[in-house]
């Protein structure tokens, strides 16, 4: 999800106006209209998922209204997509009375109505410790071999970043294909297809610059002297330089159809992606009815790593959109980099905000408030908050309307997180305290006058990492006993690879081009990026395994050994940062995993009250919960704890599974609040052979009448190597 471009700030409305699938709504679909629809449909006891694709399409068809089921098959095909892969079913345009009919047959398990989910670098590798001649790229490679698979705006193919030099061949499990007249692919973007209102022939290029964004920081190859408008400057590299890429179209100009979004999970898991990219989604809802959700845990029982976006509704709490426990939730954080634009009022006070632009200073200028840019705005810095649209394309009208200059005012909630935008004219983003002085200043004076001094990147800026304010919280609604978000990293002023020229026309004269944006569609493929460096050093390591070497290894103190902090300069609570941040430097020995197979998710569906026929909709298995069993949320072996202070006490078990040296032994260290009495035992866990498992027990108890928050954790350490699992109570 970007923030600072086109979608930050409409992603609130949009949130507010998709539909969700709770139940299917018709408000758009008059009876004799037809929509999209999604029909989930349950095999019978003789069904092979080996079928040919003609023989699975005979079979959906008898699933659909007599105007579609007896059209030949030879003719036009009645369905959008069909699916196999992610889910039995198929995608197919049906009026309303023709859903009530498919709803009545015998096999349809449910129908979903088509929703649109919103679209939710130079210094993060070094940032990250990943650096060409040490850390995790020295120690385990760059993500050699490995495939990332994304879902998103498409690519551009042409782009330096996605140059093949020093790249492998595919590996040889590489299904895919990318076979186009207009483009070329190469070793390292190896596949792409297009996924709009049904599989297209045109090649997936970016027409909105999100996709090439993304791509380039998951796997963006080294691009020397890469800036915004030559600021930022250094050399651009992705986190997995020398994995493979494949894109899959499924948004169109920021918006993403979950029809489409099925559809590009189905081809990239056919294909033999080894890591998903997903960087859209809506709001919070059953798994059941939750098209990501299910789609992923196809994935993961395929051996494929999802990496999810967390969402942009942040700071509000339980606005989580990726909230499944077989995903990897991941949040935002700033990063140590500034690109300086000083803001001095005719008082002389001066504050420090940014911009990617940088021309020559704008002397004192005669300043202005307006939230619409209406009223004479000619030769005058307008100050305002923006809340709708671009902060570029308003700049664009207020320079058309003969505005010297621009200063962007944070929204209320937004704390002291800044946007370096690549501006059409001088400006500068100021944080929202900043801007509220702003505002009584200019409310205060006869005469309000404004400069812009730009003092270009600076690097080492504390505190940092610094939780971005839109970054989505948790509780999860879904499953409030999984702590979520799993994870944040770096997500504001990213840069990275882009398709267009930014900034005044007049200014970018490279050919290199690349832009700063924001949002949890950035840190999401900084994850996607590290899990593949992971996978290649541990080609058998499950989903499970590579996340919880990237939670347990995270950190929630900075360099100077402080507590992480949020957007408002206080301590960042755990549903802000999960586990923590991300560490890849030590996320590739974590030591000890916390792994879950397919079998232990769908008897936790079933503990959270699913019934049989909602579980088969996520994980294709029948009758689950009767055969099965179930456990509690806290049961799932997840390398978190999340409790709620209601209960008192919480005894639960742990499965940890030793993937470092193989004679080594653990010991606990405990650290809570003294008002939650913790025992975990045993105190030490002694292995003898890799791969060997070990249970321990966790005992938790508090006083439920006092206790409202509680937070902290548990640790095993063995020499350098800290397993750390977070605990809250709440």
């Amino acid at each position: 999800m970007d923030t600072n471009s086109r979608h930050l700030f409409t992603v609130l409305l949009l949130a507010w106006l998709l539909p969700h699938t709770s139940s299917i709504s018709y408000e758009n679909c008059g009876r004799s209209t037809q929509c999209t629809y999604i029909v989930r449909v349950c095999p019978p006891p003789s069904f092979s998922t080996d079928k040919n694709p003609m023989n699975l399409e005979d079979w959906y068809r008898s699933f659909l209204p007599p105007r579609m089921a007896t059209s030949k098959p030879e003719s036009q095909s009645p369905f959008i997509y069909t699916y196999r892969e992610t889910i039995l079913g198929f995608a197919v345009n049906l009026t309303v009375d023709e859903v009530e009919f498919v709803k009545k047959k015998e096999g349809v398990l449910r129908v979903f109505q088509d929703n649109i989910l919103p679209l939710l670098t130079t210094h993060t590798p070094d940032f990250l410790g990943l650096r060409p001649n040490g850390g995790a790229w020295n120690t385990l490679g760059m993500g050699e071999g490995t495939i990332i698979g994304l879902l998103d705006t498409g690519i551009d193919f042409a782009h330096t970043s996605f140059d093949d030099d020093g790249m492998t061949s595919p590996p040889a499990k590489w299904r895919g294909s990318c076979k186009f007249d207009t483009v070329k692919c190469n070793k390292k973007l190896i596949g792409g297809r297009s996924f709009i209102g049904g599989q297209t022939p045109e090649p997936p290029v970016d027409d909105d610059g999100h996709g090439t964004h993304t791509a380039s920081t998951a796997a963006g190859m080294f691009v020397k002297d890469a800036s915004v408008l030559g600021n930022g400057n250094g050399t651009a590299a992705g986190m997995a330089p020398h994995a493979h890429l494949a894109m899959y179209r499924v948004c169109n100009k920021g918006s993403c159809h979950g029809s489409d979004v099925l559809a590009g999970m189905e081809a990239a898991i056919a294909d033999g992606v080894d890591i998903l990219s997903i960087s859209l989604g809506g709001g919070p809802k059953p798994f059941h009815e939750d098209i990501v959700a299910i789609g992923a845990f196809s994935a993961m029982q395929k051996g494929i790593f999802v990496s999810h976006s967390a969402g942009n509704l942040g700071p509000k709490p339980s606005t989580i959109s990726s909230e499944a426990p077989w995903v990897l939730t991941v949040g935002a954080s700033t990063m140590d980099r500034q690109m300086k634009a000083t803001v001095k009022l005719g008082d002389g006070r001066s504050f420090v905000g940014e911009s990617a632009y940088q021309p020559s200073n704008l002397g004192s200028t005669p300043l202005v408030f307006t939230l619409d840019g209406s009223g004479n705005v000619s030769g005058k810095v307008v100050a305002s908050e923006v809340l709708a649209g671009s902060q570029v394309e308003f700049g664009q009208a207020m320079k058309d309307a003969g505005s010297a200059g621009l200063i962007i005012l944070g929204i209320e909630d937004s704390g002291h997180t800044t946007f370096a935008e690549a501006h059409v004219l001088p400006a500068s983003y100021l944080n929202s305290p900043d801007g509220a002085v702003i505002r009584q200043y200019i409310k205060n004076s006869e005469k309000p006058t404004a400069s812009i001094i730009f003092n270009g990147t600076s690097l080492g800026i504390t505190p940092a990492p610094v939780v971005a304010y839109f970054s989505s919280r948790g509780p999860s609604k879904a499953s409030p006993g999984i702590l979520k978000p799993d994870i944040i990293g770096p997500g504001v002023n990213v840069i990275a690879a882009w398709p267009f020229k930014v900034g005044p026309k007049s200014v970018d004269k490279q050919d290199k081009m690349f832009n700063a944006i924001s949002g949890t569609s950035m840190s999401t493929p900084h994850l996607s990026g590290i899990a593949a460096v992971i996978k290649s050093a541990h080609r058998d390591w499950s989903p499970a395994a590579v996340k919880s070497a990237i939670m347990t290894t995270a950190y929630v103190v900075d360099g100077n050994g402080k507590p992480l902090l949020d957007e408002n300069l206080n301590p960042a609570g755990y549903f802000s940062i999960g586990a923590g941040h991300v560490n890849p430097s030590q996320a590739i020995n974590p030591g000890l995993v916390y792994d879950i197979n397919a079998e232990q998710y769908i008897r936790y569906l079933c503990g959270l009250g699913y019934t049989d026929t909602e579980v088969e909709i996520i994980t294709h298995q029948k009758d689950a919960c009767a055969k099965g069993g179930k456990i509690s949320e806290a049961e799932l072996n997840y390398p978190s704890v999340a409790v709620s202070a209601s209960v008192g006490k919480l005894v639960v078990n742990r499965t940890v599974t030793n993937v470092g040296d193989a004679r080594t032994s653990y010991t606990v260290d405990i650290d809570m609040p003294k008002e939650v009495k913790v025992i975990v035992a045993p105190t030490t866990l002694k292995f003898t052979k890799q791969m060997e498992k070990k249970t321990f027990t966790v005992t938790l108890s508090w006083d439920a009448g006092k206790i409202k928050l509680a937070e902290g954790s548990f640790k095993w350490v063995s020499g350098k190597i800290i397993v750390r699992s977070p605990i809250v109570i709440f």
